[in-house]
């Protein structure tokens, strides 16, 4: 059984930065795209960003896209999520994801969530 920890999170201004990490353990990490998704009071999960199991590609929303990046380290099990210029419109719990094999919108399990609050 796969397990998703993740770690980081909280508050910051408008501007500022902030980094997620997700480790897992209980299945072979490399062998999966890894993602991050997020979801804001009153809306539905959305995809942010997604890397391929040797991290050569990666996938991003347009809403995202330039300000976080994505990484991943095969080594310990552990991806990452870097997020700069953040604004409010990303305040939301983000959650880090083993997607499901050939989809990157789609997940076979999900860390605990964490909430990421961007005050104007």
């Amino acid at each position: 059984q796969v397990e998703l920890v993740q770690s980081g999170g909280g508050t910051v201004q408008a501007g500022g930065s902030m980094s997620l990490s997700c480790t897992a353990s209980g299945g072979t990490f490399n062998s999966y795209t890894m993602g991050w998704f997020r979801q804001a009071p009153g809306k539905e999960r959305e995809f942010v960003a997604a890397i391929s199991k040797t991290a050569s590609i990666s996938h991003y929303s347009d809403s995202v896209k330039g300000r976080f990046t994505i990484a991943r380290d095969n080594a310990k099990n552990v991806v990452t999520l870097q997020m700069n210029s953040l604004k409010p419109e990303d305040t939301a719990v983000y959650y880090c994801a083993q997607l499901t094999p050939g989809t990157l919108r789609e997940a076979d399990y999900w860390g605990q969530g964490t909430q990421v609050t961007v005050s104007s």
